[in-house]
């Protein structure tokens, strides 16, 4: 008889030591308005994937795009005051 391995290691995939930590779910936390600009942009270009763009079409994009970058900018000003552990640099 063969012993299937592949059932524990699906057990085991979704153990209790396996979830995020406080730390991780802060980090996702502070990055969520820079996904959630990112996913409106992905959102206004796959709007013109099947079709010409036109000028409200630009417009979307670009605004978006402002949006996904101001994120990122927002993001780096926080994070720019806050030390890393063990005083990396």
């Amino acid at each position: 008889m063969d012993h299937i391995v592949t059932v524990q290691d699906a057990v085991t995939a979704f153990a209790d030591f396996m979830e995020p930590t406080a730390a991780e779910l802060d980090a996702i936390e502070r990055e969520m308005p820079v996904i959630l600009a990112d996913v409106e942009l992905l959102d206004a270009h796959i709007a013109t994937l099947d079709r010409t763009p036109s000028e409200m079409d630009a417009r979307r994009i670009r605004r978006a795009r402002r949006r996904a970058l101001a994120a990122r900018v927002a993001l780096l000003n926080r994070t720019a005051g806050v030390s890393l552990p063990g005083d990396a640099a």
